[in-house]
């Protein structure tokens, strides 16, 4: 009997959630809190608990334990957020634990590809400027502005600019200061 009430959670929670994602992707570049969908923001504390659904009734999935870590919220329920990290994981967090600060993280794709890759942070934002930091995948990036092309960010105290095609946490072509 327990098993059978258990699986019956478990099915309608799913079907909750694909409810959602197909309420959330309807209402096309905006979410329910009229911000655009989907965006960057990051972590605000410094331990986080990422959810299998938009509530405190659904089970803890994942947990954060550093501020400041990236995210892309991909949908929006009431105040609840489903969010996406730079390696994939998705879930659901309370936007009180979300900060619209910019935060992005050097080419996480490149984790584990080889001892001397790199980012290279520069002086200016164009390729020819002088290269002040060399970044390795994983780092997280403080960002101030991205021009489309470049993102001026500060790195463990050191501020340059770095190929926007080189981090998550700005999408091609976005620009902001």
């Amino acid at each position: 009997m327990h098993r059978l009430i258990l699986r019956s959670f478990i099915v309608l929670s799913f079907c909750l959630v694909a409810c959602l994602s197909t309420q959330a992707y309807a209402q096309g570049a905006k979410g329910a809190s009229g911000l655009p969908l989907p965006r960057f923001v990051s972590l605000k504390s410094r331990k986080v608990n990422i959810r299998i659904g938009p509530s405190t009734d659904y089970p803890v999935s994942w947990m954060y334990m550093k501020s400041g870590t990236p995210m892309e919220i991909i949908q929006e329920y009431e105040n609840w957020r489903r969010v996406r990290d730079a390696e994939g994981t998705e879930g659901w967090v309370n936007q009180a634990l979300l900060s619209g600060d910019r935060t992005a993280v050097a080419a996480p794709w490149m984790r584990g590809k080889g001892k001397d890759i790199y980012v290279n942070m520069r002086r200016d934002p164009q390729s020819t400027a002088a290269v002040i930091a060399k970044l390795e995948p994983g780092v997280v990036l403080q960002i101030g502005e991205c021009n489309g092309d470049w993102c001026r960010a500060e790195a463990h105290g050191t501020e340059g600019w770095v190929a926007q095609a080189e981090i998550w946490g700005a999408y091609p072509g976005e620009a902001f200061k």
